[in-house]
Order: C-alpha cells, then sequence, then structure tokens
C-alpha cells in the first residue's frame, strides 16, 4: 500500500491499479494557419510544467510545423534530458 498527500493535512491509501490510471481529457486543438478545429483526447499530467505534443501526432493531424530559432529542452520525471 502506498500513500500520498491529497491536501495539507490528510494522506489517502493508494493500491498499484490507481497508480496504473490514466486520467484523460477531451480538448479541442485549431490549427492557427486555417482555423479548423479538432477534438482529441489528451492525457491530464498534473506534475507537467508546460503543455506538448508529439510531432508524430502534429504530423499526423496536418499541424503546420516551424522549427525553432532555438531549442526547447525537455526533462523527463527522472530528470534527464529527452532524447526526442
Amino acid at each position: 500500500m502506498l500513500a500520498r498527500v491529497i491536501d495539507n493535512t490528510s494522506m489517502c491509501n493508494l493500491d498499484k491499479e490507481d497508480l496504473l490510471r490514466e486520467v484523460t481529457v477531451k480538448i479541442g486543438l485549431e490549427r492557427i494557419d486555417t482555423q479548423e478545429g479538432i477534438t482529441v483526447e489528451a492525457l491530464l499530467d498534473s506534475g507537467a510544467t508546460g503543455l506538448v505534443m508529439s510531432s508524430e501526432f502534429a504530423k499526423k493531424q496536418r499541424f503546420k510545423l516551424k522549427k525553432l530559432d532555438r531549442p526547447m529542452y525537455v526533462r523527463n520525471v527522472d530528470s534527464l534530458l529527452n532524447k526526442k
């Protein structure tokens, strides 16, 4: 049995199954160049520090990609730089 803090004063017990559960939400995305919109299911990660989308997904959905002047470096949960 594992535990996590749910507020400043209490904790709740978690089973292993709780750790494997994903929370997803439906969100709307809009292509800036064409103003076309799509609805997708996205993984909600309350520990994330930014919003990200895989380049494979962006290409498949025909989003216009542009190379950044300065690359953005993304770190994994273990603090190592993401290879992609």
